[in-house]
């Protein structure tokens, strides 16, 4: 891996030059090792928060962790495109615009002692701001190449604090053109639905059960790019135990080692139907 600035990294996609990097304020890392007609995204993956925020900052590192998705690269990080955010979404939420990227409170707790300066919320947009021209660059040069891109937006929740069954996988699809592309989420929605998970745990997916994928990583994608889908899949938090901060390695191994099979089968499947 190499550290690299925004624009090296966008002169490498424009090159079409294969390199797996991280940023050069280390706030996401892209690995591109082929040009494939698909990426996996994991926008809430990061955990980092800026120490200058730290002590200003009333929810403690485990608060912070229960809600980002642990693992969401884990479970992707063999694709030859992933795209994985390293900053907490606590410090900015790159799955929101930038307008309201920056939280004033998270989950009904006020989240700052005394207000951000703007020097402070300039530093986390302009890393908000550096992802997007990643991703704006990424997808131009796949749809360039391809004509047809799916991206895999990985995202996790917490269930126990749900009063009801919740599916395993759930998939949010409100924003997508879904006359165009519902085949394609069935396709989706089916395949995951057929993991084999340790200790009996039904793989149960569902589409817009618990989340409707109103994310800003997906709307951006599909509202500046006409040939790209962009799946959010989120996993409930069966792959930890998220009172206690303990991930269980045995079942993420058991979803990474499936979805390098399932992903690569349904971006196939995907590109031979939309592809130009």
């Amino acid at each position: 891996m190499e550290k690299l600035t925004i624009s090296q990294i966008c002169s490498k996609i424009e090159a079409g030059q294969t390199f797996n990097a991280v940023a050069s304020d280390y706030s996401f890392t892209l690995k591109i090792d082929e040009y494939v007609p698909y990426v996996c995204g994991a926008v809430h993956d990061g955990h980092q928060f800026r120490k200058e925020l730290w002590e200003n900052c009333f929810h403690t590192e485990y608060d912070r962790w229960f809600e980002e998705d642990p693992a969401t690269k884990e479970m992707v990080k063999n694709h030859p495109i992933v795209l994985a955010g390293c900053d907490s979404r606590f410090e900015y939420d790159l799955n929101r615009h930038p307008e309201n990227a920056i939280y004033n409170d998270a989950w009904g707790k006020k989240l700052w002692k005394s207000p951000l300066t703007e020097s402070q919320k300039e530093k986390s947009l302009q890393k908000h701001a550096n992802f997007y021209k990643v991703v704006n660059c990424l997808i131009a040069k796949l749809e360039e190449l391809h004509g047809a891109v799916v991206v895999y937006d990985m995202h996790s929740y917490n269930w126990k604090r749900w009063d009801r069954e919740v599916p395993v996988i759930n998939l949010g699809t409100k924003n997508i053109d879904n006359h165009r592309y519902g085949d394609m989420v069935e396709n989706w929605r089916a395949s995951l639905s057929l993991l084999q998970l340790p200790y009996n745990i039904k793989a149960t997916s569902k589409i817009n059960d618990t989340f409707q994928g109103n994310g800003y990583f997906l709307k951006h994608i599909t509202q500046h790019f006409g040939y790209t889908l962009v799946l959010a899949t989120e996993f409930k938090k069966i792959y930890c135990d998220e009172l206690n901060q303990i991930i269980f390695p045995e079942v993420v191994d058991a979803i990474e080692k499936q979805l390098q099979e399932k992903i690569k089968q349904h971006a196939t499947l995907f590109y031979q139907t939309h592809k130009k």
